[in-house]
């Protein structure tokens, strides 16, 4: 768990637990919002007159993040799942899961917030995001009850970092990106795309010329009775991506890109 990944535009629903020697204290659980973990358990841990919460800060630390939920699409996503982690017993989807609105006698309160979380994410609006489940430490990884958790969804392990954003368009060679500017037509239903700044997104392929309105694609990636899709192929080149990735493209992110799933063809613009 050595390894930092660095991620942008970065919006994380994490889970705090108390390592004081006290036992009145230790194990205590804290779940909160942040777009940057490292100044967050930073604060945390200092105090709340270094921007640290009222809970945390009554209850004597220090206090350790073991896991993050991360890739929201924005703060609102993430902050409503943040508030329905710590209310389950208030939130219009988790109140009527009778399993989750106590914990057992002889349960810790971090299994108590973990069988939460794997309500969630099995529910509905949550188990539409691309979301990733990342373990900060080796001591509390927990598996996930066997069909619990999203094929979609990913586990991952390691330190995260929250960078800066860096324009997507750099991965695009210049001639390509002066072709897809002047394009102004839809691949898909071959219409003007009248707002090239709201309605038109690109493949994440940086070899890709596609060019279509943002309805259009939604619409051939959508399943069935759904109104959000997860994932999808792209129509020119069938490179295979996440919904999410396509957004984040869109408003200038980078996405990271796996050198053997690009594919060499050209295709007409």
């Amino acid at each position: 768990m050595d390894q930092v990944q660095e991620v942008e535009n970065f919006y994380g629903v994490y889970l705090l637990v108390n390592n004081n020697d006290d036992p009145k204290y230790n194990g205590r659980c804290y779940v909160g919002f942040t777009v940057n973990p490292t100044r967050r358990i930073n604060q945390h841990n200092k105090g709340n007159k270094f921007g640290g919460a009222k809970h945390t800060t009554r209850v004597p630390g220090p206090w350790t993040m073991v896991l993050i939920v991360h890739d929201f699409p924005d703060n609102i996503s993430a902050l409503r799942f943040e508030w329905a982690w710590q209310e389950p017993k208030n939130s219009r989807r988790l109140k009527v899961i009778d399993s989750i609105q106590r914990k057992k006698p002889s349960e810790s309160w971090f299994k108590y917030h973990f069988r939460i979380l794997t309500e969630m994410i099995n529910l509905p609006p949550w188990n539409r995001l691309p979301l990733k489940v990342r373990w900060l430490e080796q001591d509390f990884c927990t598996d996930f009850p066997q069909s619990r958790f999203p094929n979609h969804m990913i586990i991952c392990f390691g330190a995260i970092k929250a960078r800066k954003k860096t324009i997507a368009a750099a991965e695009q060679s210049k001639e390509l990106m002066d072709l897809i500017r002047k394009r102004k037509e839809c691949h898909l239903c071959l219409n003007d795309i009248q707002n090239l700044e709201t309605d038109r997104v690109l493949c994440i392929n940086p070899k890709c010329k596609l060019v279509a309105h943002m309805k259009c694609l939604a619409k051939m990636c959508l399943e069935k009775n759904h109104y959000v899709p997860i994932r999808g192929d792209c129509p020119l080149c069938e490179y295979k991506f996440l919904w999410n990735d396509i957004i984040r493209k869109k408003k200038g992110l980078s996405v990271n890109i796996a050198a053997d799933n690009e594919d060499e063809g050209d295709y007409d613009i």
